[in-house]
C-alpha cells in the first residue's frame, strides 16, 4: 500500500490527494505533465497514480501484465516528489470498480481526502460507472480535457469542476502503435520506460 509523507507535515488537516486512475499502457509524459498541472491547480498535495487492472467499461486490447504496467510507473515517477504510483487496485477484487476503491482507501488513508481526477471521456460515460451517484455525493470530481470529449460545463452537478489544462497530443495506443511499427518513442515517455518496454519487448508486434 502507498505510504505518504505529507500526513506527517499536514499535522491534523486531511492530505489532499488527487485519484488519478488508469491503466497506465504505458504511462507517458502526457500523464505526467496533467498531473503536475492539477496538483497546481487544485491545490493539492499530491496525486496517486492508480493503476487499474482493467476498465470494466473496455475492451481489453493489447493490456501489459499488472506488474509491468505498475513497474513503469514506479520508473516514471523516480524523483516526483509529490505524483505517487499506487498499486492499490491490483490488490482488490475484480472487476475494478471505482468506488469499491474509494470505499478502501477510505478505510486505510482516513487522513486522505481525494478528489478524482478524470478525463472528459470519462465523464461522459459517468453515468455507467459503478455507484456514480455515490461516487458524487462523496467526493469532488475535477474533469480535463480530452480531445473530441465536449464537456458541459453549464450544467455539471455540485462537487463537480472542470479544470482547464493543456491538450496534449500523446496517447499510450500510439507509443504502442509505434513501438509496434519498429518507430522511436523518444520524447513520448520517460527515458526509464522507453528503456524498459525497449529491453522487455514489450508492445512489440513478435511479443
Amino acid at each position: 500500500m502507498l505510504q505518504t509523507d505529507a500526513a506527517a507535515a499536514r499535522g491534523g488537516d486531511k492530505i489532499r490527494v488527487g485519484f488519478f486512475g488508469g491503466s497506465f499502457n504505458p504511462v507517458h509524459n502526457g500523464h505526467i505533465a496533467l498531473a503536475r498541472h492539477l496538483l497546481g491547480a487544485l491545490r493539492l498535495d499530491e496525486v496517486w497514480f492508480v493503476v487499474s487492472p482493467q476498465n470494466p467499461l473496455k475492451p481489453p486490447g493489447s493490456l501489459l501484465g499488472d506488474a509491468a504496467r505498475l513497474a513503469m510507473v514506479e520508473a516514471a515517477l523516480e524523483g516526483e516528489a509529490r505524483l505517487c504510483p499506487c498499486g492499490v487496485e491490483l490488490g482488490l477484487p475484480r472487476p475494478s470498480y471505482t468506488w469499491n476503491t474509494l470505499c478502501h482507501l477510505a478505510q486505510v488513508c482516513p487522513r486522505c481526502g481525494f478528489t478524482l481526477l478524470i478525463g472528459g471521456d470519462n465523464w461522459a460515460a459517468f453515468d455507467r460507472w459503478r455507484n456514480h451517484a455515490d461516487i458524487l455525493a462523496r467526493y469532488p470530481i475535477a474533469i480535463y480535457p480530452r480531445r473530441g470529449a465536449a464537456i458541459p460545463a453549464g450544467q455539471l452537478p455540485p462537487g463537480v469542476t472542470v479544470v482547464d489544462t493543456p491538450l496534449i497530443d500523446i496517447s499510450s495506443t500510439d507509443v504502442r502503435r509505434r513501438v509496434a511499427a519498429g518507430l522511436p518513442i523518444d520524447g513520448l515517455v520517460p527515458p526509464a520506460v522507453a528503456s524498459m518496454i525497449s529491453r522487455n519487448g514489450w508492445y512489440r508486434q513478435d511479443s
